[in-house]
């Protein structure tokens, strides 16, 4: 067999990434001084690494982040009640594969939502499946959905997502349809799946928002009790950036 015929062997085998490392390596004569199994290991590990950066990017543009969040990035120095190595702890995402949930609370502008995307962001670097909504958009997207006939089937494909973020938790009303989903979505993903939370309304208030107290209950019961929290504290981090460009 030549050259061109193994080439072109693993390109019809979908190796394109080891295809175009042994071409480059026979072009440059790069390879003679490795061991067959050298070699071969040389050009594996090249494809695995390829595909596995191209599953990366494609979870996280299939996650739909607002933001470009990073755990590298989290601010640690603002007065925002951030503990870091309770936080470093979460972003180890053991609480994911616990098949637990997480709460962040505090006022608009502290970084629940950078937080919760960036925790999201660690999540697809390692290869777990993640989606980001603002809860407000999803229950209505859902509500268009039961008129369609599709609302099993959009329910089913969240099901299949490991780690669901809820942005802005609460800041719309719930109406009969919003709760019954938001009811759907939980009992769902209980001890299935991770759903992240974010939200001005700190958890007291929570079963008020909901409304119809035997569905809060049960919403309360699924979501809260396994989860851990986060409540931020401190002046926005928004405005705080304003006033530092205003002041330079």
């Amino acid at each position: 067999m030549n050259k061109n015929q193994t080439l072109e062997k693993l390109k019809d085998l979908r190796l394109n990434a080891m295809a175009n490392l042994h071409q480059h390596h026979l072009q440059n004569n790069l390879h003679n001084d490795a061991s067959p199994d050298e070699y071969i290991g040389i050009l594996a590990d090249h494809e695995w690494e390829k595909r596995q950066n191209t599953k990366i990017q494609r979870l996280i543009t299939q996650a739909k982040f607002r933001q470009k969040a990073s755990i590298a990035d989290v601010d640690f120095t603002s007065q925002r009640n951030l503990e870091k190595n309770m936080f470093n702890r979460l972003s180890s995402l053991d609480f994911i594969s616990r098949k637990e949930n997480l709460i962040l609370i505090g006022a608009s502008g502290v970084g629940k939502s950078y937080l919760a995307q960036a925790i999201g962001h660690q999540a697809c670097l390692n290869g777990i499946k993640t989606q980001y909504h603002i809860s407000a958009r999803l229950f209505n997207k859902l509500k268009l959905a039961k008129i369609d006939g599709t609302y099993q089937k959009e329910l089913a494909r969240l099901m299949k997502i490991d780690v669901l973020i809820l942005d802005d938790f609460g800041l719309q009303a719930f109406d009969n349809h919003a709760r019954d989903t938001l009811m759907d979505i939980v009992e769902d993903r209980f001890s299935r799946t991770t759903t992240i939370v974010s939200s001005q309304i700190p958890v007291s208030a929570w079963y008020e928002i909901i409304g119809e107290g035997t569905i809060a209950d049960a919403v309360l019961d699924r979501l809260v009790n396994s989860s851990h929290r986060i409540s931020l504290k401190g002046e926005s981090l928004r405005k705080s950036f304003l006033k530092e460009n205003e002041s330079n």
